[in-house]
């Protein structure tokens, strides 16, 4: 690339060092200073008569020291990092002599530095002056060329001067004009002539070989150098600037015009140009100097005549500095950071490089944008610096109307940009492409808020592009977007499918549902859904739109409703197959398996093999893939089973469905009690609600449904739920069959005869009269209570009539009171019964007119037979034994009852046997008399009689036994009469006495 299209700047400040008179008349004599080297922050300058002066960076001398006694010192090298530097004097009468100093070292005696090694160089006793010298840190290895073309490398411990070895290692024709080394695993020399640049491996493989020629073209004293960051070394010729690396030739720029010497300065190539000779020079003069050109020395046609001095930067292109300096250039050097030149006139010039701000505001003045990326690119600027850069380039395309490079820059500098000053740029709809591609990297680089997230959907939406959108949401990476707002935008623009695959992505499984219910109106596939989650988060999900469900996939939901609540609820899980020649399925089964079909084509499902999933544009016309449930035999998942009556609600406006889930739910295992009373009682109402809505044979089967749960022992229902809803519901049977459970007949027939069903209080009257007796008495009076009762009870009248009179429920006065308590009985219907009472009540009393008759006629008796027994003696003429049998013999025993036995018949003792004329037991004698021998024939009636009586006595004395029997007694008066022969009356007269 030619030097004359690169741009050109001023990146150097220029500033003349001010020097003390010591220093100036130094370098105001122009034959003084032969050679400069610098290192550990100072400046060496030799000069003509040997001696080594060191400058401050204050360009004080600090130090002068006489290094050869003879010659000029014409190289110096300050070894980086130590205290050592190397001279070379060079005087055409000898060999030039080489010395290495220690600078932290002084001699006693001399108060000069230590010299560590002095060393003559040869040159085959040659006499030609040093063109080259290069030397490496470590002294190990040194080159020195010589006018002569020959090249002779010193090796040894230069620093400790153990011995060194010197050998010729090439030698030419032309004069040496460079030499420079460069180190890796082989060390090699570069060599420049006047004619060609060469190579020569000098250690390590490939040693001893010849030098290799790189280029047929050489260069002039000065006019190579190496530049340590490539290790390439740089040639300048007349026609331009040329790098060599190993193998050959590299990168050239032209740049006309003959070159003085070339010097290496951080990134930049600095390159010195003598003055142009004049016109008016002679063909002779230029003929003389010729030879002296073609060693690279120019000689001034004129001691005022400018030079031209020019800092490059070959990498970036760009020149950095480029002036013409009045006087001559004599000698380049580097430190402290900048750049130093002496010229002929004795003057130093600093070359201060300007700061990388002052150097991009020069670059932004001329809209070098580019350039400026590459430099700071080049000088490692940190990455906020790069990107406002970009930033400001930006801005200029943007203002160019050049778009789309404009953004390419803002996405550069999108971690140092404040999104909305882009944002704004952009939001025309001509430039939304752009827009996109700004919001998209915003993401990328986890920058984005939630407007920018819903900026973004907003323009995918306003595009239509539905493949960007899926691509967007898609993404394999982590999560680079707020996620609720991303969902909340496609379901607000309508890509529904889209914000549930995000949702389901992101495990948000209540928003998967979500959608698909209210958005989607899928209600299958949330459903299929649901049953592929977590207990946990399926139960809520479930519970949320349990009526939705029912109303559109009862069947499904019913089912999922059933496992969950009886524990048997298990996720399930899917697998993809492909079948081929598929069976269309039908009913609730078919749906399903379709609900899972879509759901699988939108969003992967929990569980679900995706990898196995055919895209739906790669499926065969006969292939299909599939989605089947997989790993069935799994056991139930563990979760706290809730109660079922927080179920119930769900199912309002579904009855059929609610009786599934109930009959389901009771015929499970595990049940807590209170569950079960919950379940029968709900289960009994949806009964009889459901026998309230059918006709004829349906309603009879529902309601005998609802009472075998009433008959049943193991139903634990409560009774007065029973009774309520049976009173709601206006079931009578359940009422009834409650009550007859718990033994509330009355409660039945009351039931009838409140509401005036006089044919249900018959049926009550037939099937509970047996048991409960007072039913006819109550019979009785309803069916007199209104002459339409009447009328319907027709001659179940005279049937109740006729039991009470039968089994003497009533008194005929208490059934006479009853019937004249209103008008509706008439004497006809009492003829009958009032005619058979008073007959047998006549009947009656005969009887016991009869019976009272024989009682006294028995106790006339009785009394006689007693006072005769008393007042008159006793004639016994029995003659034989009433126990054997046998003719009486004495000792003999009789009995006042007139039985007669043997005594040794009675095995009495002897003194029971004098008092057996006494009376015996139970004729009303005192208790004393209990110990004498008794009948055999008689005791057991007297013994009963004795026992009657004690009963009496004791009962007697028991007040509270009487009140309570004549409480409990319909017939007071036959009561009072039953305690009075008992002797309740005269206890306390028996007692006194």
């Amino acid at each position: 690339m030619a030097l004359s299209s690169w741009k050109a700047f001023r990146f150097f400040d220029v500033s003349e060092v001010s020097l003390g008179d010591e220093e100036r008349s130094l370098f105001s004599d122009q034959n003084n200073v032969t050679c400069v080297t610098t290192g550990s922050d100072n400046v060496f300058f030799g000069s003509s008569d040997g001696t080594v002066r060191i400058l401050s960076s204050a360009f004080k001398i600090i130090r002068s020291f006489k290094a050869h006694e003879s010659g000029s010192t014409t190289q110096m090298k300050q070894v980086h990092g130590t205290h050592l530097l190397v001279t070379v004097a060079e005087d055409l009468s000898n060999e030039p002599v080489l010395k290495v100093w220690a600078l932290d070292k002084v001699e006693k005696k001399s108060g000069t530095p230590r010299c560590q090694c002095t060393l003559s160089i040869h040159n085959g006793r040659k006499q030609f002056p040093i063109s080259a010298f290069a030397a490496l840190d470590d002294l190990s290895q040194l080159a020195v060329g010589f006018a002569n073309g020959s090249v002779t490398v010193v090796r040894g411990d230069l620093i400790h001067d153990r011995g060194a070895r010197q050998r010729t290692v090439f030698e030419g024709e032309e004069p040496i004009t460079g030499i420079e080394f460069r180190e890796g695993n082989i060390t090699t020399l570069y060599i420049a002539t006047t004619g060609r640049i060469s190579t020569l491996v000098i250690s390590g493989r490939g040693q001893g070989q010849p030098a290799r020629t790189l280029e047929d073209t050489g260069c002039g004293v000065g006019c190579m150098t190496i530049d340590n960051n490539t290790r390439d070394v740089v040639v300048a010729r007349e026609d331009g600037i040329y790098y060599y690396g190993l193998h050959g030739r590299g990168p050239v720029f032209a740049y006309e015009g003959p070159k003085q010497s070339i010097s290496i300065f951080k990134d930049y190539v600095a390159v010195v140009s003598p003055p142009q000779a004049t016109r008016t020079t002679s063909t002779v003069a230029r003929a003389a100097a010729a030879p002296l050109r073609a060693l690279g020395i120019h000689q001034a046609d004129d001691p005022f005549s400018s030079s031209s001095f020019t800092v490059l930067n070959p990498d970036l292109k760009f020149i950095a500095h480029q002036e013409s300096v009045k006087s001559q250039i004599r000698l380049l050097f580097m430190e402290w950071g900048n750049l130093f030149m002496l010229t002929l006139d004795g003057k130093i010039l600093k070359y201060r490089e300007k700061t990388f701000q002052q150097q991009l505001e020069l670059l932004f003045q001329r809209d070098l944008y580019m350039l400026a990326i590459n430099l700071a690119q080049k000088l490692g600027a940190d990455v906020s610096q790069q990107n406002i850069i970009y930033r400001k380039y930006g801005d200029y395309l943007y203002q160019k109307q050049d778009y789309d490079t404009a953004m390419q820059q803002y996405l550069r500098a999108i971690d140092n940009t404040e999104p909305s000053q882009v944002i704004r740029k952009f939001l025309d709809t001509q430039r939304i492409h752009n827009l996109i591609d700004y919001l998209e990297e915003l993401h990328d680089h986890h920058k984005a808020t939630s407007d920018h997230t819903t900026l973004l959907l907003n323009c995918y939406a306003k595009l239509k592009d539905v493949d960007k959108l899926e691509e967007f949401i898609k993404s394999p990476d982590d999560l680079k977007f707020d996620l609720d707002t991303a969902i909340n935008m496609c379901r607000q623009g309508g890509y529904h499918d889209q914000a549930a695959y995000l949702a389901r992505k992101h495990n948000e499984h209540d928003l998967v549902v979500d959608i698909l219910v209210e958005d989607c109106k899928r209600y299958d596939e949330a459903l299929a859904y649901i049953w592929r989650c977590e207990p946990e988060i399926a139960y809520p999900n479930l519970m949320k739109y349990a009526t939705v469900f029912l109303e559109n996939c009862f069947e499904e939901a019913t089912q999922l409703f059933i496992d969950y609540y009886t524990g048997q609820f298990k996720p399930k899980k899917d697998a993809v197959i492909v079948a081929q020649n598929p069976t269309p399925q039908q009913g609730g089964i078919g749906r399903a398996a379709s609900a899972v079909q879509n759901l699988a084509a939108m969003l992967p499902l929990p569980y679900m093999n995706a990898r196995e999933a055919q895209p739906p544009g790669q499926r065969d016309a006969a292939v299909y893939t599939q989605v089947v449930e997989a790993n069935t035999d799994d056991p139930p998942a563990k979760y706290d089973v809730p109660k079922p009556r927080t179920a119930f609600s769900a199912f309002v406006d579904h009855p059929q469905q609610l009786i599934t889930f109930l009959e389901a739910c009771i015929a499970s295992e595990g049940l807590r009690e209170d569950d079960r009373a919950d379940l029968y009682t709900t289960l009994f109402e949806m009964y009889i609600q459901t026998a309230n809505t059918k006709k004829d044979e349906d309603r009879t089967l529902w309601e005998n449904k609802a009472k075998a749960l009433i008959e049943s022992k193991k139903v634990p229902m409560d009774t007065s739920n029973i009774l309520l809803l049976s009173h709601l519901s206006n079931f009578k049977d359940g009422t009834i069959l409650v009550r007859e459970k718990q033994g509330l007949r009355f409660d039945i027939f009351r039931s009838y005869t409140t509401a005036h069903d006089t044919a249900g209080a018959i049926k009550a009257l037939h099937k509970y009269g047996p048991q409960e007796p007072d039913l006819y008495p109550a019979a009785l009076a309803y069916f007199t209570s209104s002459p339409a009762i009447l009328a319907e009870a027709g001659s179940e009248l005279d049937a109740v009539l006729a039991k009470i009179d039968t089994d003497g429920l009533m008194a005929p006065l208490q059934v006479v009171q009853t019937l004249s308590a209103n008008g509706v009985a008439t004497m006809g219907l009492l003829k009958k019964y009032l005619g058979a009472t008073i007959e047998r009540e006549r009947a009656e009393i005969a009887q016991n007119r009869r019976l009272i008759d024989t009682y006294r006629d028995d106790t006339a008796a009785k009394t006689a037979d007693m006072h005769e027994l008393a007042s008159r003696p006793t004639a016994f003429n029995a003659t034989r034994c009433q126990a054997c049998s046998r003719t009486l013999e004495l000792p003999i025993v009789h009995f006042l009852c007139k039985h007669s036995f043997h005594q040794s018949c009675l095995n009495a003792p002897a003194d029971g046997v004098q008092n057996a004329g006494m009376p015996v037991v139970g004729l009303g004698m005192p208790d004393a008399e209990d110990k004498r021998v008794e009948c055999p024939l008689c005791a057991a009636d007297n013994a009963t009689v004795k026992a009657i009586r004690q009963a009496q006595q004791e009962s007697a004395s028991r007040h509270d036994l009487f009140l309570d029997a004549l409480g409990r007694s319909s017939d007071k008066f036959g009561t009072v009469s039953e305690w009075f022969g008992r002797g309740v009356m005269s206890a306390g007269v028996d007692g006194s006495s």
